[in-house]
């Protein structure tokens, strides 16, 4: 069955046979599953009243060393948010009573951020809706096939130096 970046690539390849257009097939493809898939993800976390990057904010301080606390830069290298964002992210998960920020107890200039229990119960709530959300997106994979998937974007993140931070 053909989609869309197919007609894409066919259009290109009557206009431009000199080129190798094969890059957009992938590049096509992830650019459209990206806005499905954030499209997704929205959904999931608006109805829990969160944004991406609020959850994603939540999850990082949830997936910390219990009591669940990082300095803003340890946050944000953690996590999938823009300094920009985490402190903009901050100031609304402080005011909903879901993150606290205190002074550093090792840097009395610094600041330490942690969940709350409302913010702790809140990610645990959230967290099966959304892998349920992502393993309805997946569905379409084997487990094998989103092995090689997952192994071949790790590959080409690396390339284009993504690499753990």
């Amino acid at each position: 069955m053909a989609d869309h970046v197919d007609l894409v690539l066919e259009q290109w390849h009557d206009r431009r046979p000199d080129l190798d257009v094969s890059p957009m097939a992938v590049i096509g493809r992830l650019t459209r599953l990206s806005r499905l898939v954030e499209a997704e993800l929205q959904r999931t976390f608006a109805a829990h009243g969160l944004d991406r990057a609020s959850f994603d904010v939540l999850a990082t301080l949830r997936r910390s060393e219990p009591p669940h606390r990082l300095t803003p830069t340890g946050l944000m290298r953690a996590s999938m948010v823009t300094s920009g964002a985490v402190t903009q992210r901050l100031d609304r998960l402080e005011a909903r009573g879901l993150v606290t920020r205190a002074p550093s107890e090792r840097d009395g200039r610094g600041v330490v951020v942690g969940l709350t229990g409302e913010g702790l119960a809140l990610v645990d709530r959230v967290l099966p809706h959304h892998l349920d959300t992502e393993e309805r997106l997946l569905a379409a994979l084997s487990a094998e096939e989103r092995a090689v998937l997952a192994g071949a974007l790790k590959a080409v993140l690396e390339s284009l130096g993504d690499t753990r931070g």
